[in-house]
C-alpha cells in the first residue's frame, strides 16, 4: 500500500482513473455525459467509462474497473451505489471519488463533498486523498449505515418516482405511510461497556456525520473510529414520528449531548428477529454483529475534510 501522499501525487499526475455512474438513479441519466466529458477535459486519463441502467450490474461492473488498475475510481450515484464501491474497494491501493447523484448523499456530505456535481467535481481535481472507516454488519460492508426497524420497510417501498420529485423528503413521508402498520420492537445492544436495552421502532447504527441527509450530532466524523447508535424517536409511534421529521424535514441537529451508543463492536438483538436495512438494501436478519473497520477506505475528500 502506497502512503496517502504517494497515491494522491499519482492521482495528480497521471490521471488514471475509471468512472462508474448509475444512470437509473434520480440524477445520474441526465448527468452522466456531462461528468464524462468535465473529466475529459480536466485531463484526467479515463481508463473506462461504465454507465449503469441495471443495479444487479454494479458488483461485476466495479470488479471489471477495479481489474484496469486505476489510482482513482470515481462512483456517480446514490449512497447504495457509492456504498457498493466502498465494500469493492476496502483495504484496497485505489482511491474512491464520490460524485452525489442520489436523494441524501449520506456519505458524501461526511467527506464534505458537495451535493452539486460542479462541486463535487471541484473536489475530484483539487481533494486530498484520506483514509475514513467502514462498518461491518455480518459479512456486509457498509460506508453509512445499518438500522432495524421501519427503514428496512421503508427502503423497500419508497417510490422512486416521488424520490425523484421530491427528493429525501420522500423518506419520511414514506415512513408515515408504512407507520400505522409498524410495531415496535425490543432491542438489547451489547457492547464492551455493558448491555442496554430500548424498545423502539427505529435503531440506527451510523458511520458518520450524516443520516437521513442530515447531520445526527456535531461531534461524529467518519473517520472517529467509532460506529454511533442511537433510537429514533421511542415506543410509540407519534415518538418516531415527531423525531422523524423534525430530523428529516426540519433539519434540526440532535441535541448536543452524546449519542445513545458510540462503540467500535456491538451485539444487535431483537424481538422478534428483524431484516437488517444496510446503506438502504435488506441484508440479513437480527441478531447481527456489527464492527468498525478503521481506515478500510482510500477516498478523495474536499481539503477542509480533518482526516484524523
Amino acid at each position: 500500500m502506497r502512503s496517502k501522499t504517494e497515491l494522491q501525487e499519482a492521482i495528480r499526475r497521471d490521471r488514471r482513473t475509471v468512472l462508474v455512474v448509475n444512470t437509473h438513479s434520480r440524477r445520474g441519466r441526465r448527468l452522466y455525459e456531462t461528468v464524462r466529458a468535465r473529466l475529459a477535459a480536466d485531463g484526467f486519463h479515463l481508463l473506462e467509462t461504465f454507465p449503469i441502467e441495471r443495479p444487479d450490474q454494479l458488483p461485476g461492473v466495479l470488479e471489471a474497473a477495479i481489474a484496469l488498475g486505476p489510482d482513482l475510481l470515481v462512483a456517480g450515484g446514490g449512497d447504495g451505489t457509492v456504498s457498493e464501491a466502498a465494500r469493492h474497494l476496502a483495504h484496497r491501493d485505489i482511491a474512491l471519488g464520490v460524485l452525489p447523484l442520489g436523494t441524501t448523499n449520506n456519505f458524501a456530505r461526511s467527506l464534505a463533498v458537495p451535493p452539486n456535481p460542479v462541486g463535487a467535481l471541484g473536489v475530484l481535481t483539487g481533494g486530498k486523498v484520506a483514509d475514513v472507516d467502514l462498518g461491518q454488519a455480518g459479512e456486509t460492508i457498509f460506508a453509512n449505515h445499518a438500522n432495524v426497524g421501519l427503514s428496512a420497510q421503508v427502503g423497500l417501498r419508497v417510490p422512486a418516482r416521488l424520490k425523484r420529485h421530491i427528493g429525501k423528503s420522500a423518506y419520511p413521508l414514506t415512513a408515515v405511510a408504512r407507520l400505522a402498520w409498524h410495531r415496535p420492537f425490543r432491542a438489547r445492544i451489547t457492547s464492551a461497556g455493558g448491555e442496554l436495552e430500548v424498545v423502539t421502532h427505529q435503531l440506527n447504527v451510523v458511520n458518520g456525520r450524516f443520516q437521513a441527509g442530515q447531520p445526527i450530532t456535531r461531534d461524529a466524523t467518519v473517520d472517529d473510529r467509532l460506529l454511533h447508535v442511537y433510537p429514533l424517536g421511542g415506543q410509540r409511534r407519534r415518538q418516531l414520528l415527531s423525531a422523524s421529521l423534525r430530523q428529516a424535514l426540519a433539519g434540526r441537529r440532535r441535541p448536543t449531548a452524546p449519542p445513545f451508543l458510540a462503540t467500535d463492536d456491538l451485539l444487535v438483538e431483537t424481538d422478534p428477529p428483524l431484516p437488517l436495512d444496510v446503506d438502504g438494501e435488506v441484508h440479513g436478519r437480527t441478531p447481527v454483529r456489527i464492527r468498525l473497520l478503521p481506515n478500510a477506505l482510500r477516498v478523495l475528500a474536499d481539503p477542509s475534510f480533518v482526516d484524523s
